[in-house]
Parts: structure tokens; C-alpha cells; sequence
């Protein structure tokens, strides 16, 4: 439930830092900045302008810093409620004096996501804006921020928008013809019908189909670096970080556990993982790392399966082979600087093949522009006007559209007006979710509390 009652939060980072702002939201907020700030200048706090001065505290008269003060009155601010910001220094201790000065005149700590939660309950955005809000925030890449922005600028729910309005002039037309039965339905409407059914069903498969690259943009992918013991795994994870991360040594069976970092490729935020190399041992820790890495094969995005060419293909080798069978899976073969001895079985399928030297780095960028290639990631052209959907809500949601269209289109054979008016209401409901016009209230306490407190 919504209650019009003050909030207040610390809205930068924890720690310490050169500043820190606390952010007030409701109908207090100005009463709350006249009772705690205190301008240098005469005239009190005009909104929109910030005002230098100090905070105080009203019961003991102790100043606490100097500040800045903006007040931004409703409707012209991010919650469209009243809103105080106090810029102070960054200490932690001054920035939760003032919250705590901010609390005691009568408002209360923001859950976490609140602000923008009234931000979409003010209408200022919809849903896909507010989710998109922390999706700027987390970004880990110039193609994730560029996706971010164009859905807090509203591109992705244009176009939902237009595909609620085909399926609003669907229904209008069939609600019609239910309210008077004595009329038969008209070869001009149901004409008409069909085509926004199939308009819907276009433009429903269009975002569908950008799930892939929209999801690989936001969160980046995951690929697992695998092989036997000493081809080189260890050396190629540290030539791509540029880092001495994992230890390399001419014994085998070094690395034991999996090891995790990510790294951007050509824009695209990759999570490596280094991995145990995988052959018969008795070593129980050994054992344990190879059985994880096995494990992490069904879950990674692309598989890089390392070999060295200046050995034999081995039963190892063909055990991964086996193992990796069926995923997306790209060939590296290492130690390319020596006389070749490896040959491939017949009938090997990968998605690709690059040769490297990763302890002379050669062959690295050709390896990442493979990576970065195979998901079709281009952080310049790709993102710069796509509406794409990146989050499984979204696609659910218009799966579930997409079904109701389908049955919809199925039942205009038949003329069933009764049941073409359920499954289009379906369709509106599911399209509704996405942007919040229909969605329960559990979904969004869950879609909320997964901001930071102050945001």
C-alpha cells in the first residue's frame, strides 16, 4: 500500500567520501530543510536552486556541517513529491548525523528502491524506466549503459505501448459485437480484427527474438575455460586480464578450485572461469575441482576448450570432448609458437577455432574478437538505437501475449467471440505487466526491493 508519509536516505555509497546527500520525499521535506538547514543568504530555500548554508541541530543548536540545500517542489522532481536534498561533506558519521536529524523532524527510512517505486506510482515513469534505472546503475559496460538509457528514455515501452493499442482496438471491436448479439460480425471488422491480431503477433515476435542479444548486453555472458592439466588454461586466463591471477606452474593440477573474473571484451562483459584441468586422478581435492568444473559446463554461455598443439590428442582431451558435446563450445589451440603434434578426431564439431601463444599473448585479440563476435555484440553499432528485451520478466510476459495472440488468431476461423475476448484481456494483461499497468503488487515489492536504499 502507498502512504503519503516523508522518506528520507542517504543516497550516495557507504564510506567515506568527498560527499554524501541525503534525500528527503514527501509533503515534509520543506518543513524537514527549514528545521535542519540554515542559508548563508536570507530568503530561505526557492525551489530548484541550491542554497549554500549549514545543517544544525534544532534541540542543541550544534552545527553539524557546512551544505548545500536544493528543495525541488512537486510535480517537478523525480518522485513528483516535494524533495530535499542535503549535500554535505562525505564522512559517514556527518551523513548520518543529518539522516538522523532528518528522522527525528518526522520522516521516516526509505525501504530500499522507494523513491523510485513513487517515482512509477506518480506516473512520472513506468515500469520498464524504473527497472531500467537500476539496470544504469549496475551497467558494467558502454553497451549496457546505451540499453539502459534507451529503456529509461522510454524506446522499449513505445513499443510495448503499440502493441497495447492493437490489442485495445481488437478487443473493442469483438466487446462490440458481444454487447449486440443480433448483429453478426462484418467481413470488414473481422478483417479488421485480424489484422491488429497479426500486427501484435509481428511486433510480439520482433522484441521476442532481441531477448538473446538484449540479455547477453545487460548482464554479459559466462565463459568457462577447460581443458587437461597444463595446456595452458591458467596462462591464457592470465594473458586476457592482463594480471598474474592464477598461478602457473609446470605441475600438474595447480589450480583446484574455480576461479572467477570478468573482463570486457570489445564492450562485452565477459566472466571468465579458470577451471581444474580434468584428468584421472586420485587426489580427493583434485577430484572435488574437476567434478566443479564439470558442473559449470550446462550453465556457461561458451565453453573455450584449450589445447596443446605441440601434444598428442589424448584420452583426456577426448573425455572433455565428450563432456563439452552439444554446448557451444570454441576451440583455442595453445602453445601455436611449437611443432605441431595434436590432431583432432574426425567428426569434431566446434563453434569456432583461434590459435594462440598465451605466453606470448599471440593470438589473444583474434581470440577475443571471436568471443565478442560469436555474440554478436558490436557496443557501437548494435546498441545505439535497439529496442531490445533484457530482463525474463519482460520475455515471459510477452511469451504469455504471444500464446493469448496465437489462440486468438486460431478462434477468428471459427468466429468464437466469447473466447476471443478472454484470450485478448489475457494478452492486455500480460502486455501490462511489462510496463506495470497490471502488474501485482508481489512482483513489483520484489522488482523494488532489489534497489539500493536511497535510489
Amino acid at each position: 500500500m502507498y502512504v503519503r508519509d516523508t522518506i528520507a536516505a542517504v543516497s550516495t555509497p557507504p564510506g567515506s567520501g568527498g560527499i554524501g546527500i541525503v534525500r528527503i520525499s514527501g509533503a515534509q521535506a520543506a518543513a524537514i530543510g527549514k528545521a535542519v538547514f540554515k542559508p548563508i543568504h536570507d530568503g530561505g530555500l526557492v525551489s530548484h536552486r541550491f542554497a549554500f548554508g549549514r545543517i544544525f541541530d534544532q534541540n542543541s543548536g550544534d552545527i553539524i556541517d557546512e551544505a548545500m540545500a536544493v528543495l525541488m517542489c512537486a510535480p517537478r522532481s523525480y518522485t513528483r513529491e516535494d524533495v530535499l536534498e542535503l549535500h554535505c561533506h562525505g564522512g559517514w558519521l556527518v551523513v548520518e548525523r543529518v539522516l538522523s536529524l532528518a528522522l527525528l523532524c518526522g520522516a521516516r527510512l526509505a525501504d530500499p528502491g522507494e523513491f523510485t517505486r513513487r517515482a512509477f506510482l506518480n506516473g512520472r515513469i513506468d515500469l520498464i524506466q524504473a527497472e531500467a534505472v537500476m539496470d544504469i546503475i549496475a551497467s558494467r559496460s558502454e553497451a549496457a549503459l546505451k540499453l539502459a538509457q534507451q529503456q529509461r528514455e522510454g524506446l522499449l515501452s513505445r513499443s510495448i505501448e503499440k502493441i497495447r493499442s492493437y490489442l485495445i482496438q481488437s478487443l473493442a471491436l469483438v466487446e462490440a459485437y458481444i454487447d449486440f448479439p443480433d448483429d453478426d460480425i462484418g467481413d470488414t471488422d473481422l478483417a479488421a480484427i485480424r489484422k491488429s491480431v497479426h500486427e501484435s503477433l509481428s511486433d510480439t515476435g520482433t522484441l521476442l527474438a532481441s531477448f538473446d542479444q538484449g540479455r547477453v548486453v545487460r548482464d554479459g555472458v559466462s565463459v568457462l575455460i577447460i581443458g587437461k592439466p597444463n595446456v595452458g588454461k591458467s596462462s591464457l586466463l592470465n594473458c586476457l586480464l592482463n594480471e598474474n591471477r592464477a598461478i602457473v606452474t609446470h605441475i600438474p593440477g595447480t589450480t583446484r578450485d574455480i576461479i572467477e573474473e570478468t573482463v570486457l571484451f570489445n564492450g562485452l562483459a565477459v566472466r571468465l572461469l579458470d577451471s581444474a584441468g580434468i584428468r584421472q586422478t586420485h587426489d580427493v581435492v583434485e577430484t572435488e575441482g574437476i567434478k566443479r568444473t564439470l558442473e559449470k559446463i550446462p550453465s556457461a554461455d561458451l565453453v573455450l576448450f584449450v589445447m596443446d598443439t605441440s601434444s598428442p590428442f589424448s584420452a583426456e582431451d577426448q573425455l572433455i570432448l565428450d563432456a563439452v558435446a552439444g554446448f557451444a563450445v570454441m576451440a583455442v589451440f595453445n602453445k601455436c609458437d611449437l611443432p605441431r603434434t595434436l590432431v583432432v578426431p574426425d567428426g569434431s564439431s566446434f563453434n569456432a577455432q583461434v590459435s594462440i601463444t598465451a605466453l606470448s599473448g599471440d593470438g589473444i585479440a583474434a581470440l577475443k574478437n571471436a568471443v565478442s563476435g560469436y555474440f554478436m555484440v558490436d557496443a557501437e553499432r548494435d546498441t545505439r538505437d535497439i529496442v531490445a528485451l533484457s530482463r525474463a520478466r519482460h520475455r515471459d510476459a510477452l511469451v504469455s501475449t504471444e500464446q493469448s495472440l496465437l489462440r486468438t488468431d486460431d478462434l477468428l476461423t471459427d468466429g468464437h467471440l466469447e473466447l476471443m475476448a478472454v484470450e485478448l484481456r489475457d494478452a492486455l494483461a500480460a502486455v501490462g505487466s511489462v510496463t506495470g499497468q497490471t502488474t501485482p503488487d508481489d512482483i513489483l515489492d520484489a522488482i523494488f526491493s532489489s534497489f539500493c536504499i536511497g535510489k
